[in-house]
């Protein structure tokens, strides 16, 4: 039994000893190109790209694939460019842990520009846009912690130019887009390879102590705004009808006045054709006025009795208590 187990090592006993030399090099030199293979080459994730340190200092950016490096000089750092998300204010802060603001203050809470307090809620989309800028400006948590301040003092401050109706109501989207454009603005100042590319205003809602008063204020602001509707409504209804009638009765004044005038212009007419024939005749022309108007006033007048003021002896009697229509 012995004798079999000695006998694996025989083809080794025959060797020389610079014939094991030469197999121990070569193995290790197997053993050091494998390693050193293995060390050199990297992959890169289609989401990641690596940015190759020499000695340190930046020497390139690699794009997703299969890369090599020099072992024991070039390091390799994998950085994530994915967009990230981030939400601040209300309970689902996902920014508390990165925050060193006072835990016994409400992050949600921001002052409107009427001295009001809302509780904003938003999403910051964020990416790396510059990997080798980004890995010597900050590390991961300093970098979330500056993202958080910035966010939070621009929608502070571009909340604060507007009232708590305008920023309740109907001006989300402009001071969503006032923010963001403020954070990239500060973003910049800061050169560490990152981008903000969206801010979503989630939701905006009174604090909870003030709550049922504001529901009763939003309770009053939509009965105010149903019965300007209905007044709108009715007051559309009603003034055709009122410019109808007020046509109808300029056309009508118009049309008197038209009317007037005409008989205006007759009467002078009348007058001067009379004077006209006054002049030709003037006798003949009083005579016949006095007699019209004479005929115009014995018509109007009723019944009349003339007598002959040089009558003699007859008592000129009226008959009285009979009418005196004929």
């Amino acid at each position: 039994m012995a004798k079999n187990n000695f006998s694996n090592f025989e083809p080794l006993a025959g060797k020389s000893p610079m014939q094991l030399a030469s197999m121990a090099v070569l193995i290790f030199g197997v053993l050091v190109l494998a390693y050193l293979v293995f060390s050199a080459a990297y992959v890169v994730d289609a989401h990641q790209q690596a940015v190759v340190l020499r000695f340190g200092k930046y020497h390139s950016t690699q794009a997703p694939g299969l890369h090599f490096k020099i072992p024991a000089i070039d390091e390799r750092v994998l950085v994530d460019m994915n967009e990230m998300s981030m939400r601040l204010g209300g309970q689902d802060d996902t920014s508390q842990e990165w925050s060193s603001n006072d835990s016994s203050r409400d992050p949600s809470l921001i002052l409107t520009g009427d001295l009001y307090a809302a509780v904003v809620e938003w999403n910051v989309i964020w990416q790396v846009t510059e990997p080798e800028k980004y890995i010597f400006s900050f590390n991961e948590d300093h970098i979330r912690q500056a993202l958080v301040a910035v966010a939070r003092s621009s929608m502070h401050r571009i909340v604060g130019d507007y009232s708590a109706d305008e920023t309740l109501t109907g001006k989300r989207e402009e001071i969503a887009l006032a923010a963001l454009d403020e954070m990239r603005e500060a973003l910049k100042t800061f050169d560490a390879g990152i981008e903000i590319n969206t801010l979503q205003l989630q939701r905006v809602t009174p604090p909870e102590a003030v709550k049922p008063s504001f529901d009763q204020v939003n309770a009053s602001i939509q009965l105010k705004g149903q019965l300007i509707l209905e007044a709108t409504r009715e007051r559309n209804s009603l003034l055709p009808m009122a410019r109808a009638s007020s046509d109808k009765l300029v056309r009508e004044a118009e049309g008197y006045a038209d009317r007037r005038l005409a008989e205006a212009e007759g009467e002078i007419a009348a007058l001067l054709a009379k004077y006209e024939s006054y002049k030709l005749a003037p006798e003949v022309t009083r005579q016949r006025m006095y007699l019209e108007t004479m005929e115009r006033v014995f018509q109007s007048g009723g019944r009349k009795l003339i007598l002959d003021d040089g009558l003699q002896g007859l008592l000129p009697l009226m008959q009285l208590g009979t009418s005196s229509q004929p």
